[in-house]
Parts: structure tokens; C-alpha cells; sequence
């Protein structure tokens, strides 16, 4: 089956370098077995790392026993939909790659809030 953006066409790469997505395709596809639903493409921030940090989500720590490098400022990542929703509501979420964020993110934020962080 073919996974859909949230602009209702077919889904692209979010990030090869970092290799990002749930399953590591490099893809933010969804096939109804990620319990984080890691849907969004994000840009990631410094502002954006440091309050994943605070509220218990290092992604800027490398963690070599897991493969992790850590992320970046520019790094693009695919990111869970509650969580991107969560950095909305606290002022600091990170731009959105449409056409690299998956559908179902729809069921977390509102297309129009997607849009108004909309990478260029």
C-alpha cells in the first residue's frame, strides 16, 4: 500500500543521513505498529533539542550501545506527532516537511498548524 502526505499524495524520504523513521527507511511511514507514530519530518532546532531534553526525550546525546549518533541542529528526523504537537503548545516546534510527513499526523495536529511551520 502506498503511504500518503499530509497534502494527499504519495509520501517522500524525510532523511537518509541522519537514517531516520520508525523503521529506519528513511521514510516517516506509518504501517500500524509504532506506538510513538514518528510521522512528522521535522527540521530540528537547538531550541527544539534543548526542550526534548528537559521533558525526557535526548535526541542530541550520542548513544553508540544503540547505533545513535545524535541529532543536530538541521538535521531532519522523523518525529512523533504527540510529541511535535506537545512543542507546538510550548512554543517551540520545529519546521515540517510536508511532503515527507505522513497522514496519519492528522490524527494528533491540525493541517493548518503543519502548514504555519512549513519548511521552506
Amino acid at each position: 500500500m502506498q503511504q500518503m502526505n499530509v497534502l494527499g499524495e504519495p509520501l517522500s524520504p524525510c532523511s537518509y543521513d541522519p537514517m531516520t523513521g520508525y523503521y529506519r527507511t528513511g521514510c516517516c511511514e506509518n504501517h500500524g505498529d509504532d506506538p510513538g507514530l514518528h510521522v512528522i519530518c521535522v527540521v530540528l532546532t537547538d531550541a527544539f533539542l534543548a526542550y526534548s531534553k528537559i521533558v525526557g526525550n535526548d535526541l542530541s546525546t550520542p548513544m553508540p550501545q544503540y547505533g545513535f549518533a545524535g541529532l543536530n541542529h538541521g538535521d531532519q528526523w522523523c518525529l512523533c506527532a504527540s510529541r511535535w504537537q506537545e512543542a507546538l503548545e510550548a512554543g517551540v516546534a520545529p519546521q515540517v516537511r510536508l511532503e515527507s510527513t505522513h497522514l496519519s499526523a492528522l490524527e494528533y495536529c491540525s493541517l493548518a498548524d503543519l502548514k504555519a511551520h512549513a519548511a521552506v
